[in-house]
């Protein structure tokens, strides 16, 4: 896979892109001095606990997004979601790039280069939120919590050392009223970070063959 498409995959989630993929994945984890989660107060643990259920009862969605890579580029596209496992980001031209997790594997499609790429989605950061159970205690360690007028954050990273990075989820939240996922930040194991904005988020049922990307067959 090219680094143009790894930066894309590392930054949707996860995404999940742009110029860089929206998930990345390999070197060492930065993340390993938080082996135990922070001992939140009781204001957060009730964010988290808001987050946890928003997220669990997200089953289908779509959108547009805008995804900024570490050098500020961005792109634009379409993306589908379907939990547990099942997202699917289609960027607008002149990339095209299509990235689609079936829920196991993420596979790519860069028609620019002929590139087809596939590794598991178990292994990405996207995989955090993509889960069929969304637990914030077992598997993910919740590192921090920062609340503003308009909302809170959640940053997160894996107890799984093969997957390196964090996530970042930002939620938009109009007092007692319902939350709304805004975007999400990953940063790879380098530090560097790639943002995914959703433009626009509607509840949906997205076609299954949405979430089907096999390889291209070579033209003859």
């Amino acid at each position: 896979m090219s680094r143009y498409a790894r930066l894309l995959v590392a930054g949707l989630a996860t995404a999940l892109a742009c110029a860089s993929p929206v998930f990345a994945q390999g070197g060492k984890n930065n993340f390993d001095t938080y082996l135990v989660q922070p001992n939140f107060n009781t204001a957060d643990k009730a964010r988290i606990a808001k987050a946890t259920a928003y997220l669990q009862a997200l089953g289908g969605a779509e959108g547009r997004f805008e995804q900024t890579d570490a050098r500020g580029r961005t792109v634009q596209g379409k993306w589908y979601l379907q939990r547990p496992g099942k997202i699917r980001f289609e960027y607008d031209p002149p990339s095209s790039l299509l990235v689609v997790s079936n829920g196991r594997q993420i596979n790519t499609w860069d028609p620019r280069l002929e590139s087809f790429n596939s590794y598991p989605l178990s292994e990405t950061p996207l995989s955090l939120f993509l889960d069929k159970t969304i637990r914030f205690d077992q598997g993910v360690i919740i590192t921090e919590v920062t609340s503003g007028t308009a909302g809170f954050t959640l940053t997160a990273r894996s107890r799984n050392k093969t997957v390196s990075g964090s996530v970042k989820l930002y939620f938009d939240e109009s007092g007692d009223g319902p939350l709304t996922l805004r975007q999400w930040l990953i940063t790879d194991a380098q530090g560097q970070g790639t943002t995914v904005h959703l433009l626009s988020l509607a509840e949906s049922h997205p076609a299954a063959s949405l979430f089907v990307l096999d390889k291209p067959q070579s033209k003859k």
